[in-house]
């Protein structure tokens, strides 16, 4: 059967809206994820061959995420990245820490969860990579549902927390040639509003797919720097501690199998099949 025959799949979002199936969005999807054009094609046919009218569209990405395990699985792991992200809750701790890893491959020194003075108070502040010439304060907004985005609320309060830190700042660092900048980062959206209000305040705001180019999303893929929440042979349970001892990126576990002993993973067919995947992904 040819892809993209003449049957007609409406889906239901996560709104209740029933719309019109757009395989070109699903397709993309899965090409980012890297997987093969036959690959693509036999996904997308087994959808519109065994899927019902009015089918969710978590119904379908779940569908998809499984079709491409079964084919490839460090390509699954890609494609399940935004859900990944997500499990790296139910705090925002370890998003935090791997928002800081994204800026330790930049070469910044990277200290979590600083208090940081400001001109009027103290502030906690989620990330603070620092270089010779920059010193990025980063604020981390997690969200376990993916739904739910950061209104215009975020970059205000934000703003006036790091003006406050900026006029200390500057007191302390006069002449000085350390720039201090400020980053909001999500793992979901944020707002129309949000976004308009950061780009007239000229604030730097990353979200999953914003801004196009520099994404949270394409930051990941630009660093190879993965969650360990990316690997399919994982429960969530063993996920979970893993993320309890700070082991946030398959790259730890690439460069440490004995973490596995540690969560009580046996030397076994699927330790070696977990050591597998995880390679894999250190290799893109």
């Amino acid at each position: 059967m040819k892809e993209g025959k003449n049957k007609v799949l409406h889906v239901t979002k996560s709104s209740g809206d029933v719309v019109d199936f757009e395989m070109d969005k699903l397709r993309l999807s899965l090409e980012k994820s890297r997987a093969s054009k036959e690959v693509i094609a036999d996904i997308i046919n087994t959808i519109l061959d065994e899927y019902y009218d009015g089918i969710t569209t978590q119904e379908i990405y779940m569908k998809a995420y499984a079709l491409l395990s079964q084919k490839d699985q460090h390509t699954a792991g890609r494609y399940k990245l935004k859900q990944a992200i997500i499990e790296l809750g139910p705090t925002g701790y370890p998003f935090e820490k791997y928002v800081g890893e994204l800026f330790r491959m930049k070469n910044y020194t990277v200290k979590v969860g600083q208090i940081v003075p400001g001109i009027c108070v103290f502030h906690e502040v989620d990330v603070v990579a620092t270089n010779k010439s920059e010193k990025i304060l980063v604020e981390c907004k997690f969200h376990s549902d993916p739904n739910r985005f950061s209104d215009v609320k975020v970059p205000m309060y934000i703003r006036s927390r790091f003006e406050d830190i900026a006029e200390e700042f500057e007191k302390n660092n006069y002449g000085k040639k350390q720039q201090l900048t400020g980053y909001i980062y999500t793992n979901t959206r944020f707002t129309k509003d949000a976004i308009q209000y950061a780009l007239c305040k000229s604030m730097n705001i990353v979200g999953w797919d914003f801004p196009r180019g520099n994404s949270l999303r394409e930051q990941i893929d630009a660093s190879g720097l993965y969650p360990i929440t990316c690997l399919a042979q994982l429960s969530l349970a063993e996920k979970q501690k893993l993320l309890a001892m700070d082991v946030v990126l398959v790259s730890d576990l690439c460069n440490s199998y004995q973490i596995l002993d540690k969560i009580g993973i046996k030397r076994s067919k699927r330790f070696q099949s977990i050591i597998n995947e995880a390679q894999a992904l250190c290799k893109i």
